[in-house]
């Protein structure tokens, strides 16, 4: 069945002689409810009343339409144009070049209402007629002058209240608020009535093509513009639409939203004005006119009048979904919904939606289908079930609401002829679950939604997206996953399923069988530090003890992270990790490390127990490697000279018997035993760089002279043995800067040779002159920046001091002879010397 926007009624047709047929043809048509008039050729106004059905729609086949009174104009000359005036009754009437007032239902004039002469058009602005209004407004044009003239029109009376010229005599108008759109001779003008003003629009060809003015409604008309073209106008001058494309010899169109219908010699065709195409053709013949009512068109012929009846927008939108055209049907009804709310709008636009989205579907329309989906709010589940072996992710108490009308390809035929075009499906159905996921829609059927995806990743071995979704929040149901991902050797993901329903002892449990070899699963390249992440982080600390062991048996330097990179706020009790870790050495020292650099203990047992732990480590590496340059030791060393909390004498007692020299004289000089300490460096150790480098170690914080002195006790050291002159010398000659030569000279065996500590003298004797000079270039600076504090002080002062010849000094009262001299707060003058005798 073809898809209807109207319907076709007889309304009445009158019957004639054949010598009066002509004359008392039908030339005009107003409607009013269910009162129609008919203006003649032959100048009569004859009132028809339809039959109306209980719903209130115009249904003229139900019974015959009954003929009301007529009038006579005259003898001659046709009713041009008829408009009712509901809100005084009137029915305004233009014949004769004038306009007179007939009551609409007796149709007698209207006493008071004198025809208005030399008219050649009117109207009526609709828009102005409400219930509150005292007065509605004409226009008119003049048929002697260039003018549209406006009117106001009362129960009993009318009067001109403005004239607006034109260069041109219209012959044709309509309007719309204060907007009035006119066709001249050759153009269309829009005026505004208000204020005077036009503007031009464009030309037409009158001798080729019917003028057309139509008012659309809401500030729009539509006009017959050039090359066949219906173009929309807004009031403001530009078009919203594009133009309708209509033949050459359209007679007449009309309005009833949301289509246009224009008037040809045997047909009238019906265009949507959303879209601007055809919608249906009524057959027609003889047909004169055209005119809008409320639910349709009214068409005339010379003798008869049939009625258009817009079908109900619902049931043309069922009509257009049942065609499978339902992007027409969406349009239709989005377009309708601004005039004509539906009650049903919104559940109707997402069933159109949904199904336009299936459209697309089935013709691998993805990215049109899935936006259609989500705005029609689609259920997932009536997707999810078209796709083979994801049924079982729905609920069997699951119901369809949606007739599966477009359903042009099996899926399951699909998966088996042709794979490829299959694959692009499935990636469909992740890209959509994945945008409904969060959605209103989505989480109505989380669990059914999760379950497809995760389904999903994991036959397309999409490990990425599938860990994604099983590590965080997720409404898989396990009974349903766990199965899945097992048969699929999905292990690494089927942990992290556990861990995201709770299930940590299960999780972990999963992943130390992968790390074991028991399962192979090749997504996760380090499954071990994915353990000790998880351990590190969980709250739960029944599952990190559970696991502690296992942990640290197979790596001590990773397994002690679950308890040094937890959260600030979630350590474990110190001592309970320390017990632990007995069997652990090395991660003992490294959870020791941890608890000194990172969580700051000063705890004295903590400190003693990490450099005894040091010792341990650095005997150990020695034997192993043969070398005492380990990191171990050097740490040993670093924690020895900084921390101020371990027990000296304990340590000690550890490092005594061992070759650790320097440990040693760290821990005597800790006690400033800094001449044993030495002893032990250049005698035990015999490492005279390491004794050097102790006594700067050791002077660190402190003034130089303590350095010297340090320096000054190993030099004495060394010269106390022979067999230490060179480290002598080389002490000597590397640090002529700490001694002075007078004081070393002193100590130096009688038998050394000036040219042995030639090197040493003379960078002694260069410091000390250098030093000197730098003293004195001091207090060159020092005297330069008084002056130039005096400079301006004086400067700021802005104060002169004479002195006279003969002045006097105020203390000692002798002449002021000298260029220098002192100023007392007073004013007054001393010598500079006298100054010290005011302090006293």
């Amino acid at each position: 069945m073809a898809f209807k926007a109207f319907t076709q009624t007889d309304v009445y047709e009158k019957q004639a002689a054949p010598k009066e047929k002509d004359k008392s043809s039908i030339h005009c048509l107003e409607c009013y409810d269910r009162n129609v008039y008919i203006g003649t050729k032959d100048a009569t106004v004859q009132h028809l009343i339809l039959s109306s059905s209980t719903n209130g729609h115009l249904s003229p086949g139900q019974s015959k339409t009954r003929e009301g009174r007529a009038r006579k104009l005259g003898s001659s000359n046709p009713v041009a144009h008829l408009r009712a005036v509901p809100l005084f009754n009137h029915l305004l009437v233009l014949w004769d070049r004038s306009v007179i007032a007939l009551n609409m239902f007796s149709l007698e004039p209207v006493p008071g209402l004198k025809k208005i002469q030399y008219v050649s058009l009117f109207e009526i602005c609709h828009s102005q007629l409400t219930a509150q209004s005292a007065s509605v407004e004409m226009v008119s044009s003049s048929s002697r002058r260039k003018v549209i003239r406006i009117h106001v029109v009362g129960v009993d009376r009318w009067e001109v209240v403005k004239e607006v010229p034109l260069f041109q005599e219209p012959l044709a108008l309509a309007i719309d608020g204060t907007t009035l759109c006119v066709a001249t001779t050759d153009k269309y003008l829009l005026c505004d009535i208000k204020t005077g003003s036009n503007e031009e629009l464009f030309p037409h060809n009158h001798s080729r093509q019917h003028i057309i003015v139509t008012s659309v409604g809401q500030g729009e008309f539509l006009l017959n513009g050039p090359e066949s073209l219906g173009m929309f106008v807004m009031k403001i001058g530009i078009c919203q639409r594009p133009p309708l494309q209509w033949p050459q010899e359209v007679l007449a169109a009309a309005v009833c939203f949301p289509y246009i219908l224009t008037l040809q010699p045997q047909v009238l065709s019906v265009y949507s004005i959303l879209d601007q195409k055809h919608k249906q053709t009524v057959s027609l013949s003889g047909a004169k006119g055209l005119l809008s009512t409320s639910d349709g068109v009214l068409v005339f012929t010379e003798r008869g009048i049939f009625s258009l009846r817009l079908v109900p927008l619902d049931e043309q939108i069922q009509t257009l979904v049942g065609h499978e055209r339902v992007e027409e049907a969406l349009l239709l009804l989005d377009g309708v919904q601004s005039r004509h709310p539906l009650e049903s709008y919104q559940e109707l636009q997402k069933a159109i939606t949904c199904l336009a989205g299936f459209v697309h579907f089935y013709q691998e329309g993805f990215y049109e289908a899935r936006d259609l989906f989500i705005k029609g709010e689609l259920d997932p589940r009536e997707i999810i079930r078209l796709y083979p072996n994801m049924q079982s992710c729905v609920s069997g108490d699951f119901q369809s609401q949606l007739d599966q009308m477009n359903k042009s390809r099996d899926l399951q035929v699909l998966w088996q002829e042709d794979r490829s075009t299959f694959y692009d499906y499935l990636a469909f159905l992740g890209d959509f679950l994945r945008a409904v996921r969060d959605m209103e829609q989505g989480l109505k059927c989380s669990e059914e939604v999760d379950c497809a995806l995760l389904r999903l990743y994991t036959e397309q071995t999409d490990s990425e997206n599938l860990q994604q979704l099983v590590a965080f929040p997720n409404a898989c149901s396990l009974d349903y996953c766990v199965p899945v991902l097992e048969q699929h050797n999905s292990f690494f993901a089927l942990g992290s399923l556990y861990q995201s329903h709770g299930k940590q002892i299960d999780a972990i449990k999963t992943w130390i069988k992968i790390a074991e070899g028991f399962h192979q699963d090749p997504s996760c390249s380090d499954i071990y530090g994915h353990i000790m992440w998880t351990l590190s982080q969980l709250k739960d600390r029944h599952v990190v003890w559970t696991f502690a062991d296992w942990t640290l048996h197979r790596n001590q330097e990773m397994g002690v992270q679950i308890f040094t990179k937890r959260p600030p706020d979630d350590h474990f009790v110190t001592q309970d990790v320390l017990d632990l870790l007995e069997k652990h050495p090395l991660a003992l020292l490294l959870y020791l490390e941890f608890l000194i650099h990172d969580v700051n203990s000063e705890e004295e047992r903590h400190h003693s127990r990490l450099a005894l732990a040091y010792v341990t480590q650095t005997l150990q590496e020695e034997e192993e490697t043969k070398s005492d340059l380990q990191a171990t030791r050097r740490k040993l060393q670093q924690l020895l000279w900084d921390s101020k909390f371990y027990d000296i004498s304990t340590v000690y007692e550890r490092v005594k018997p061992t070759t650790l020299f320097i440990e040693k004289a760290i821990l005597l000089g800790r006690t400033s035993e800094h001449s044993q300490s030495l002893q032990v460096l250049v005698h035990q150790g015999r490492d005279p760089q390491a004794a050097e480098a102790y006594c700067y170690k050791a002077a660190q914080g402190q003034d130089t002279k303590f350095r010297n002195t340090l320096l000054l006790t190993l030099l004495k050291i060394y010269l106390s043995s022979e067999d230490l002159t060179s480290a002598a010398v080389d002490l000597l000659n590397n640090n002529p800067q700490v001694f002075a030569a007078e004081e070393a000279i002193h100590l130096l065996p009688e038998s050394w040779s000036v040219q042995l500590v030639s090197q040493f003298l003379v960078g002694s004797l260069r410091e000390t002159f250098h030093q000197r000079r730098m003293r004195r270039l001091q207090q060159a600076l020092v005297q330069a920046e008084l002056s130039r504090h005096k400079v301006i002080w004086m400067q700021a002062s802005k104060t002169k001091v004479r002195v006279n010849k003969g002045q006097v000094c105020k203390v000692c009262k002798r002449d002021l002879v000298e260029p220098q001299f002192a100023y007392n707060l007073r004013g007054e003058l001393m010598h500079t010397s006298c100054t010290k005798y005011l302090s006293s």
